[in-house]
Order: structure tokens, then C-alpha cells, then sequence
């Protein structure tokens, strides 16, 4: 069962003025008494309208929704965090439903799937294209289907989110988390939800072609540290083809027409071995990154064993306090009868 007292309602804002009252006083009317606000410095009445409506309100010290999201964390002392967005377009009634498999131990942390219920007019047709091509770009790049990772519905516990190394600051957050939570196998669900449309009187800070290059950079990024050999092996794939490519034509211009191109094979013998070295870094990358995943796996299941074990020293002490305990008595009962002893003696005499 979802204890609200456990949850953190994280919100990062910039200029919600038209929409935050409402998101706020949706969570606290489901109970959601733990609401922080990180603010990016709001230019209208954002700060104050979500003090009233029962925020905690906490101007961030940077700039950027990613920054705000890795600030919010180490300044969040609940075990549970949800994330949300201050735009009214996620459901505050969706909030369990989300929360659900953190409390049942099913998954530390919860993307909510708008795909699963988007509203009309939502979502433009060129951002759901370009949704639909990242998150197929990430399911090919680092081998999971996450259905919607650019959701800003999340659910987390604190835990976790502080074993992710985050460094983006702007909308690549929510990519940066979903790479962090398969490289780090951070056991994450799905939740279907509704996505309801912007309000009209509310602006969108969202510029689809800059962010959406952003996010296909960010996934690329990434995939050095969490597949290299997608990484490295893409690169060194494309030169040893190109090499071939020129290799080719310098062998017909050779064969056909007795033309040397000697510069133009020197580029292609060039490109074939570096190609060719890129591809080997890669498999040795891979394999490394393969390795360190099974130590760092039987390390946390070793400390979580450690964690659930009962302390041993306890019952050692208690034995050791009992024994003396004991002992005291014992040696007080034989003062008390060596007098006696002696006046006994002393009577007879």
C-alpha cells in the first residue's frame, strides 16, 4: 500500500504561473503533503502562487531541468520520489498507479508510458515522430524497450537515483536517467497513463529540433561508457567501409585504365586498419563493461545480504552483559555468606 508520508512530489518549474497552483493542489488533494518545487527563476508569479497552493519552494542554483532534477535529489529526505512536471499535462489521480511498483518491491524506478493514453492535441505530429525515432534509436542502442523514455512522469527511490552519475542539464534528463538505470541495472517498469494536453494559456519551453539533436547526442554519448561496442564498432565500421569503398576504385583505376592513385590508397589502407582497430576496442570495451557489470552485481547482492543479516555482535554482548551480570551476583552472594561463615565460626569458639 502507497504511504504518501514516504513520497517527495518533485516539480521542476520555469514560468508555470498558469498551471502550477493546480498541479500542486492535485497532489496534495491525493494526499501528497511532500511537495517540493525546484524553481529555475521563474520571471512571473510561479514561486509564490505554488507557496500557496502548499509547495516547498526552492530556487535552484543553476539553470536547466536537469540541474534542478540532480538538485532536488540530494535535497530530498524521503525514500520515495515522483516526478512531475508544472504544466498540468500528467494526472495527479495517476500518482499511485505509478508508485505502486516501487511499494510492492517490483522496481526502483517507474517511467509513465504517454504513448499508452495521449489526449488529442497533446502532442504535436512531429514531436510524437521524433519520440517514436529516439525511443527506438535507445532500444537499439542500449538494448531495452522502455516504451517512452522522454516521459517526465517518474517514479523513483531516492536510493537509486543517487547511484545514477547524472550530468545533463537541460531536457536530456529524462534520457540521461533511462541510460543510467540499464547501465547501472537499476530494475525499472513501465506504467501506462494518460498525457493531457498544455492548457492554451500556457507556453511550452520545449524546441523540438534543438532538444531532439540533443537527446540523439545524448544517447549516442552514453552508449561509450554503457555499449561500446555499438560506440566504437559504428565508427569503425563506417572507415573500413569507406576504406574499402576507396580501395575499390583505386584497384579498378589500376586494372582498367593503369592509374595510380597512391595518395588515394594510402587513405584507404589507413582507413581499413583504423576501422579495423576501432572494431577491436569495441569487442575489448564490451567485454570489460560486461565484467565490471557482474562484480558491481555480486557486490550490491553481497551488501544487501550484509544489510538483511541480523548484527552477530549484538547477541555476543548481550551473552557478555548476562554473563557478568551472573558473575556479580555470584561473587555479591559469596560476600554475603563469607561473614556469615565467620561469625558462625566466632559463636562456636
Amino acid at each position: 500500500m502507497v504511504d504518501a508520508d514516504d513520497v517527495c512530489i518533485l516539480i521542476p518549474t520555469y514560468n508555470e504561473a498558469a498551471t502550477i497552483g493546480d498541479v500542486v493542489s492535485g497532489f496534495v488533494a491525493e494526499g501528497f503533503d511532500h511537495v517540493l518545487v525546484i524553481d529555475g527563476g521563474s520571471t512571473d508569479e510561479t514561486p509564490r502562487i505554488a507557496r500557496e497552493a502548499g509547495a516547498r519552494v526552492v530556487e535552484q542554483s543553476g539553470s536547466g531541468k536537469g540541474q534542478a532534477v540532480r538538485e532536488a535529489i540530494g535535497l530530498i529526505e524521503r525514500p520515495y520520489v515522483l516526478m512531475a512536471d508544472g504544466d498540468a499535462t500528467y494526472r495527479p489521480d495517476e500518482a499511485r498507479e505509478m508508485l505502486a511498483p516501487l511499494f510492492a518491491g517490483d522496481a526502483e524506478h517507474v517511467i509513465g508510458d504517454r504513448f499508452a493514453n495521449m489526449k488529442p492535441g497533446a502532442m504535436s505530429s512531429l514531436n510524437q515522430v521524433g519520440n517514436r525515432i529516439i525511443n527506438r534509436a535507445f532500444a537499439f542502442i542500449h538494448g531495452r524497450d522502455l516504451q517512452d523514455i522522454l516521459s517526465g512522469y517518474r517514479a523513483f527511490t531516492t536510493r537509486s537515483a543517487r547511484r545514477l552519475s547524472l550530468t545533463a542539464d537541460g531536457f536530456g534528463i529524462e534520457t540521461e536517467m533511462s541510460v543510467e538505470c540499464v547501465k547501472h541495472g537499476v530494475e525499472t517498469a513501465v506504467v501506462p497513463i494518460t498525457y493531457e494536453p498544455r492548457p492554451d494559456e500556457s507556453e511550452t519551453n520545449l524546441r523540438p529540433f534543438r532538444d531532439g539533436a540533443v537527446i540523439l547526442t545524448t544517447l549516442y554519448q552514453m552508449a561509450k561508457t554503457n555499449n561500446p561496442l555499438f560506440y566504437f564498432g559504428s565508427v569503425g565500421s563506417l572507415s573500413t567501409l569507406a576504406g574499402l569503398v576507396l580501395a575499390a576504385y583505386v584497384g579498378v583505376e589500376w586494372f582498367t585504365r593503369g592509374i595510380s592513385h597512391e595518395v588515394l590508397a594510402f587513405i584507404a589502407g589507413v582507413g581499413i586498419l583504423f576501422g579495423i582497430q576501432l572494431l577491436m576496442f569495441g569487442v575489448l570495451s564490451d567485454m570489460i563493461v560486461a565484467l565490471n557489470r557482474e562484480q558491481t552485481r555480486q557486490i550490491e547482492r553481497l551488501a544487501a545480504e550484509l544489510d538483511a543479516t541480523p548484527p552477530k555482535e549484538s547477541g555476543r554482548e548481550t551473552d557478555a552483559a548476562a554473563g557478568e551480570e551472573q558473575g556479580g551476583r555470584s561473587r555479591l552472594a559469596g560476600e554475603e555468606r563469607e561473614p556469615a561463615e565467620g561469625d558462625g565460626a566466632s559463636v562456636r569458639d
